[in-house]
């Protein structure tokens, strides 16, 4: 009879440990490809990205055409039309180089700017289940991280303790 009450009180205090820790996970990238914004912000880069592509695609057709046009005419030339035409063939190389790095940093913002409110939503709506449902922990399965965890399970102030900091 004693061993029996030993194992109830045992148990009861495991089940209430247990139900002190609330865990939960959530594949983010998952979560943020099924939202409708998502799918939206996805064809506006989509577009952004064909654009600035079809602008890149001009200056390298521009700069081809100088390119033939000098192989074509290079025996006529005289010097300084041979040296005025790679000067202009390298100056729009360097404008092409230095569109690409543009368009690179743009395409960054833009993703960012229209990705930004998206994740900010996301984020709001697993911290309101977090909240609502009582999780200690909430972890992010895509990243390996810790998305929320409940302040009383901080152990920093223990450590410093420890260490005498």
């Amino acid at each position: 009879m004693k061993k029996i009450i030993i194992l109830i009180l045992i148990l009861s205090a495991n089940l209430t440990l247990s139900a002190q820790i609330k865990l939960g996970y959530i594949d983010s990238q998952e979560l943020l490809s099924s939202m409708p914004e998502a799918k939206k912000a996805e064809t506006e880069l989509v577009d952004f990205t064909k654009s600035l592509e079809s602008q890149l695609e001009a200056m390298e057709a521009e700069a081809k055409t100088i390119q033939v046009e000098y192989q074509n005419n290079e025996t006529s030339y005289t010097d300084l039309e041979k040296k005025d035409k790679e000067a202009e063939y390298m100056a729009l190389m360097q404008r092409i180089q230095v569109f690409q790095q543009n368009a690179e940093q743009a395409l960054q913002k833009k993703q960012q700017e229209i990705m930004e409110p998206i994740i900010t939503k996301a984020r709001k709506a697993i911290e309101d289940v977090f909240n609502e449902e009582g999780y200690t922990y909430i972890f992010d399965k895509s990243s390996g991280s810790i998305l929320f965890a409940k302040e009383t399970e901080d152990i920093m102030p223990l450590v410093k303790k420890k260490l005498g900091i």
